[in-house]
């Protein structure tokens, strides 16, 4: 009974909120559900039939979530999702209220739920997944999460816990990821990159701002025979022999997102779809019509330019969206840089951005947000012209202003400045 109260009053909760244009309501009616009861997302997953599959990794679990609904969609099977973004255990619940029905079924084939990196180990003590992907292990908050040593313990102490029933689908070219599947009872299934033949890739030296060069069995040194970003690549550990597993799907046809980190996204997506029997010509023909999500390389229109925003919340994600920019041959280009708590609180990150080896200096820079001097200040270390211009809408208008017909702007937000510029552009909030 309890169960469906809390179903009743958290969609009633959904549909207002929606009405009144004050959110998704994404996670109140979750939080209040496990108030009420705390099993509330164990008896309700445990009298269903439907698939657990869950997303977890610092960048992109957004792109690879929404990836796998459109190969289950083109697969014609029905699937629940948190398109909203809400990943902690009361996201869980709120999923879970808005699919169930009032008597508290749950009459999907796949429930597919990006996960918040610290709160996955809490989300495995109350499920037992079909699937968990997992993608890569960044810096990102440190003030919340952290190095990314901490993560991954965390995450190794999770997955000695699952069993047989679950299948993990890991990154082999992470290494902390590719660790995680070396003592667990889960099946094992890695993806990988084969070589990428491009300027910037085929490294063998990390770079400054690599996040996990040491060995995650032993601590010695990695010796990276080839480097695709960051701390990605083919490695092994000169002390103790770990090295990168054998990658089972290494490259498909077509890719729906430029950036390689993109790539690393669609390969996961594609080879949960082969464990699931979905062909990959499905999955090949549900990127050719992918639309991302919010904030992930979305193309919007703003006073009838266009814009393209590509959610950069660490060094990695950054350095990876100016590449992307760099290779789609930008020239306009605003960043917003704010300091609230989903962002975390310590920025001094920016300072681990490559953008001076990335961009052209001849670039159109504008900076904004909470934290805009200590952006300007970054770049003019970077010795780059640039517009400090605090207020967001202000910025965006400038900027706007400025383009040509057929040109774009391209908006590099962290979190909760991507949600701020998103409302200015569409005139409503997400979350």
């Amino acid at each position: 009974m309890v169960n469906k109260i809390s179903i009743l009053g958290g969609k009633t909760f959904i549909f207002l909120s929606s009405k009144f244009n004050l959110g998704s309501g994404s996670t109140w009616p979750g939080h209040i559900a496990l108030k009420l009861n705390p099993n509330f997302i164990k008896e309700t997953l445990g009298s269903s039939k439907t698939k657990l599959v869950i997303v977890a990794g610092t960048n992109g679990k957004t792109t690879t979530a929404r990836l796998i609904t459109s190969i289950v969609r083109e697969a014609n099977k029905t699937y629940l999702q948190n398109k909203a973004g809400a990943n902690l255990v009361n996201g869980l619940a709120s999923t879970l209220i808005s699919g169930a029905t009032l008597s508290g079924n749950l009459n999907k084939d796949y429930l597919i739920f990006e996960a918040d990196e610290n709160a996955l180990p809490r989300i495995l003590e109350q499920t037992t997944p079909d699937y968990i992907v997992l993608l890569d292990l960044f810096r990102d908050q440190l003030d919340r999460y952290g190095e990314v040593d901490t993560i991954a313990r965390k995450w190794h102490s999770a997955m000695q816990n699952l069993n047989n029933k679950t299948c993990l689908i890991l990154n082999s070219d992470d290494p902390q990821i590719a660790y995680l599947g070396t003592k667990t009872q889960a099946k094992v299934a890695y993806f990988g990159l084969e070589k990428i033949q491009s300027a910037g890739y085929e490294q063998t030296k990390t770079k400054h701002g690599a996040d996990s060069t040491h060995c995650p069995k032993c601590n010695e040194k990695l010796k990276f025979l080839t480097i695709f970003f960051s701390h990605l690549g083919i490695w092994e550990c000169p002390k103790c022999k770990l090295k990168r597993p054998n990658p089972d799907l290494s490259n498909i046809p077509s890719y729906p997102l430029v950036g390689a980190y993109n790539k690393y996204n669609a390969l996961a997506t594609t080879l949960f779809g082969l464990k699931e029997n979905i062909t990959l010509k499905d999955s090949q023909n549900a990127f050719a019509s992918f639309t991302p999500a919010f904030g992930r390389q979305e193309k919007l229109t703003y006073k009838d330019k266009n814009v393209q925003i590509f959610l950069s919340k660490n060094p990695t994600s950054f350095n990876e969206s100016l590449e992307a920019i760099k290779e789609l041959k930008g020239e306009n280009l605003l960043i917003l840089l704010n300091d609230r708590i989903p962002d975390g609180l310590d920025v001094s990150w920016i300072w681990d951005i490559n953008i001076e080896e990335i961009l052209d200096k001849k670039i159109n820079v504008a900076v904004t947000g909470d934290r805009a001097y200590d952006m300007g200040l970054r770049l003019k270390y970077a010795e780059f012209f640039t517009h400090v211009i605090p207020d967001p809408e202000q910025a965006l208008d400038e900027m706007i202003n400025k383009l040509e017909d057929n040109e774009t702007l391209y908006i590099l937000p962290n979190y909760s400045a991507m949600l701020d510029i998103r409302k200015i552009i569409t005139g409503r909030k997400i979350l």
